[in-house]
């Protein structure tokens, strides 16, 4: 499904250009808030990134407009190519405020000129985080190839030259190769997302850690496994949203 490609491709290219320069940025920049205090017997993940990898890979953008000042699309990425085991990962991406702006989701192989996916999002009603899950779209990873993936917004439909572009890559480590160099975890519990973490599974981590608070929203464990994450990959403020988050959701 190819719609409106090249248009997207133009915007994802300059969010590319001018990722290296960018600064200031929310997700990055804010104060850190503690993960330890009166929760330290809480065994928190440690992520591992793979040996090798190509960095710089992340993408993203603030939200402007009047109606949605102060905004931000944040993907839940480390800054170089996140690995899985699986043929049909979940995708994870934050918003900070409700929007009004229209929101796209694009795929691209890295191989291939044209998105292997390009269709439009559900606008979330509220800030939080956010699952695209591959399976529901009928998209299959192949092993061994490298992914880039994007959300992107757009303030002026008559031009995606102004489209605000979050998003990172994704590649798949064959199964069989897997289990014997590294030992994934299938299942999906608070043990499985920290023993993937530890072997550089970043999307099997944080996919299970998001299912986990899906199904569990006041479980402040699970905030705090997933803001520790978070924090190891440089989105301190997602991270606080997050551990914020946890007196609200429990009121």
């Amino acid at each position: 499904m190819h719609l409106r490609h090249s248009s997207t491709l133009v915007g994802i290219a300059l969010a590319l250009s001018l990722v290296s320069s960018a600064t200031g940025t929310p997700a990055a920049d804010l104060p850190s808030t503690p993960l330890t205090g009166q929760h330290d017997d809480l065994q928190l993940p440690t992520y591992a990134p793979p040996k090798n990898v190509l960095p710089r890979a992340r993408v993203g953008g603030a939200l402007r407009g009047k109606d949605s000042a102060d905004a931000e699309i944040v993907a839940l990425v480390p800054d170089h190519i996140g690995l899985t085991v699986k043929q049909t990962p979940t995708l994870n991406w934050f918003l900070s405020k409700p929007t009004s702006y229209p929101l796209k989701f694009t795929i691209t192989d890295d191989r291939k000129v044209r998105p292997i996916y390009e269709g439009p999002l559900s606008t979330p009603p509220a800030a939080g985080v956010h699952t695209i899950d591959l399976k529901t779209l009928g998209l299959t990873l192949e092993p061994n190839v490298q992914y880039r993936w994007f959300v992107s917004a757009s303030p002026d439909s008559a031009s995606h030259a102004s489209d605000i572009v979050a998003g990172g890559m994704i590649e798949r480590c064959e199964f069989s190769e897997c289990i014997v160099t590294i030992s994934p975890k299938m299942t999906c519990d608070q043990d499985s997302v920290r023993t993937n973490a530890t072997i550089g599974l970043w999307y099997d981590a944080m996919g299970c850690v998001c299912a986990l608070i899906e199904k569990s929203p006041t479980d402040p464990s699970l905030r705090r496994l997933r803001a520790a994450l978070l924090r190891q990959v440089g989105l301190n403020g997602v991270a606080d949203w997050d551990l914020s988050s946890i007196q609200t959701k429990v009121r």
